[in-house]
């Protein structure tokens, strides 16, 4: 795809609504394939994005996961492999798909696989971290249409000289923001440097913290900006609520839950890879099943973890939030976090693995003494107040002075996001809450801080982008290759 010439400005993009497949003007053996995958009707991010990828032009997508975005940029990208027939060189690839973690990488690898099936031949090649790598190696000796990778497997591949990055023709970076915080930032910024300067570049993203927005700017040219649904909206069709808890006491309410709600699979959120684990060993002990998917557990264990919970043969999965970017399965009535997030956007992604398809979701979440400050962070960014059930023992009135801080600003119109004292102006800050949370506090964008509930329905329009003054967090060292 011929990219756009750049201009450096930020382009919004409108188009009438496009309610059919048909519409797009796909190759046939892509219209025959989703039809096999009774794909009728494209989502609000395919109506928009893919137009504009079949004209070439450079994409930024602000979308959460789940809204339908790999069939936004695979779907195009077939189209011009189709129309645009190359025998691939050695060791190089036409299409680079870079994403943050292996479940993701394999979820689009199957998904171009599927929306390919009747184009003869495709090359589509896995390229991830935790198993051999031989066989990749082997895969791309005679080159490759489409490349699925995470950074750090990448690079490797790049080192030991077994890819060439000389030849892509169109690079998509996925969940970008998830790449930030698993700190990739620099492995991508390494990969975009060996790339043609003539490509196409798809780029998608649930959030704009700064280094993203600086990311974009150098990466993408002229770029048409794509955003289906505002950044702090939660599924609306989960029905949430938080349970004030001691911290002792998660494991023994976390079963008690499981036991007492009627549920299909329950997807449990831990902060640390140590804490899914012991979660699972404290659920056993009580006779509950339970797997935990994380970093540190080896590929072919998480893929025997992931069908049995796609299957249903597994209930209940822990996870931790990295491990759990590329869990896309339908039917999860529940989503509990075990622990609050520390970044408030997460707990946004989190409670959107339940309520898919337009089913109903339940998302319960504890909530001990020093998780406060992220529960107000949470309220604040959603824009609405989460119903409590108190479980705690002594201190009865602190639940009412720790969750005073969203309805504090409703008379004040320039200053929710910051947590000012009525009385006294002075910031408030419980004795429970960390002086870091957890890592500096992020400033919210929006100019009157009062809790309003979240809009109904997803938007079929232009959304318009918050693009932060100060990125939310910083980015680690990098993931485990």
């Amino acid at each position: 795809m011929p990219a756009a010439p750049r201009s450096g400005r930020l382009v919004a993009y409108r188009k009438r609504p496009l309610t059919s497949f048909n519409d797009f003007g796909l190759v046939e053996p892509i219209t025959r394939a989703l039809r096999d995958e009774k794909y009728e009707t494209p989502t609000p991010i395919q109506a928009q994005t893919i137009p504009l990828a079949l004209a070439s032009r450079d994409v930024i997508g602000i979308a959460q996961t789940g809204t339908g975005k790999t069939a936004a940029f695979a779907l195009p990208i077939l189209h011009h492999i189709v129309r645009k027939r190359l025998r691939p060189e050695r060791k190089a690839c036409r299409v680079l798909v870079l994403s943050p973690t292996r479940e993701l990488s394999g979820q689009i690898s199957d998904s171009f696989m599927a929306y390919g099936r009747y184009i003869r031949p495709l090359a589509v090649t896995l390229a991830i971290g935790g198993v051999p790598i031989n066989r990749q190696i082997r895969s791309m000796s005679h080159g490759v249409e489409v490349l699925v990778a995470t950074p750090g497997r990448l690079l490797d591949l790049v080192d030991q000289r077994a890819v060439r990055l000389d030849k892509v023709e169109v690079l998509v970076l996925d969940e970008a923001d998830r790449m930030l915080d698993m700190g990739f930032i620099h492995d991508i910024r390494k990969v975009v440097a060996m790339l043609p300067k003539d490509r196409q570049t798809l780029f998608f993203s649930a959030t704009m913290p700064q280094e993203i927005t600086r990311l974009a700017d150098a990466m993408l040219r002229d770029p048409a900006k794509v955003a289906v649904t505002p950044q702090a909206t939660t599924a609306e069709r989960v029905n949430q609520r938080v349970i004030l808890v001691e911290k002792s006491a998660k494991n023994t309410l976390l079963a008690e839950v499981l036991k007492s709600e009627k549920s299909d699979r329950v997807l449990v959120f831990t902060r640390t890879k140590h804490g899914a684990d012991k979660v699972v060993r404290v659920l056993e002990k009580a006779g509950l099943r339970a797997e935990a998917i994380h970093g540190n557990k080896s590929q072919n264990n998480r893929e025997r973890t992931l069908k049995a919970f796609r299957d249903g043969s597994l209930r209940t999965l822990i996870a931790t939030d990295i491990a759990a970017r590329g869990i896309d399965v339908d039917g999860v009535s529940h989503v509990i976090n075990f622990d609050l997030p520390n970044i408030p956007e997460s707990y946004v992604h989190r409670i959107g693995r339940t309520a898919r398809a337009g089913a109903e979701g339940v998302a319960i979440s504890f909530c001990d003494h020093e998780e406060a400050a992220y529960l107000r962070d949470i309220e604040k960014l959603i824009r609405m107040s989460i119903p409590v059930e108190n479980r705690r023992t002594g201190r009865p009135q602190e639940a009412h002075v720790q969750r005073a801080a969203p309805h504090q600003h409703k008379k004040h119109g320039n200053g929710g996001g910051k947590g000012r004292n009525h009385r006294n102006g002075q910031r408030h800050r419980s004795h429970a809450e960390p002086r870091n949370g957890g890592g500096h506090r992020p400033q919210h964008a929006q100019g009157n801080g009062a809790p309003q509930t979240a809009p109904k329905g997803e938007p079929t329009a232009m959304q318009n982008v918050t693009f932060m003054r100060e990125p939310r967090r910083q980015a680690g060292h990098r993931a485990p290759r």
